[in-house]
């Protein structure tokens, strides 16, 4: 028995080759196919990518994190330009009144003097005894000196009308003469001498006007139209 059937399969073996040699690739399964399996085969290619989808609606707004760490502090900007001068504002109010400081003390010394005499006596202080301001009586008009009492810087003047003869004046600052004027006196005219001077004074100091030399030269002359006038005033005190 197992001899017919083996004869038989060797049998039908050509049978089936010539038919799958006549009708090209045998069936799937089919007793030859399942006889021999075939190798398989490669993987196909990539397919190309789809289009996109339709976008989709916008969900719920999430919760408001947590602030952040505060981050290092910038340069500083260049400078803007300047703003426009805004509208000016209303008074303030009066302030209150301060408290009263201490009085400065001021120092004055001054004195303008005129003649009343004609022909003063020569060499000796001429006595100026028509007063024009002598509010510190600092000007003797007894003796015709000015006396100092605030030591510092000033200023003397005088103003001499001459007539009738020539005028040789001289200004003395403790018996020494510091300033001379002479004027030639004109027939049939009235002249003029005048003179100024800084100086400087101390305590006890005095300034006095009086006529120099030998022979015919005080012709200083005052009348009710013709003055000669004799003035000074501190310019400023010694502080120290």
């Amino acid at each position: 028995m197992r001899g017919f059937l083996l004869c038989s399969l060797l049998l039908l073996a050509p049978h089936c080759t010539e038919v799958a040699a006549q009708e090209g690739e045998p069936e799937p399964k089919t007793p030859c196919a399942n006889w021999m399996g075939g190798a398989p085969g490669y993987p196909g290619h990539n397919g190309l990518p789809g289009r996109d989808g339709k976008d989709g609606k916008d969900g719920l707004k999430g919760e408001k994190g947590e602030e952040g760490t505060q981050g290092p502090k910038g340069d500083q900007g260049e400078a803007g330009i300047p703003g426009k001068e805004g509208p000016r504002g209303f008074p303030g109010y009066p302030g209150q009144k301060g408290d009263k400081g201490e009085g400065a003390f001021i120092y004055r010394s001054a004195f303008s003097v005129g003649l009343t005499d004609r022909a003063p006596h020569p060499n000796a202080p001429i006595r100026f005894t028509k007063i024009y301001y002598n509010e510190q009586k600092h000007y003797d008009a007894t003796t015709g000196k000015f006396f100092c009492t605030i030591p510092g810087t000033y200023y003397f003047t005088y103003h001499l009308t001459v007539y009738l003869t020539d005028v040789k004046v001289s200004l003395y600052k403790k018996d020494r003469a510091v300033m001379f004027t002479y004027d030639q006196f004109q027939k049939n005219n009235v002249d003029q001498a005048s003179g100024s001077i800084l100086l400087h004074l101390s305590s006890g100091d005095e300034v006095w006007l009086q006529v120099y030399g030998e022979g015919d030269n005080n012709g200083i002359y005052a009348d009710n139209v013709n003055d000669s006038t004799f003035m000074g005033f501190l310019l400023y005190p010694d502080m120290d």
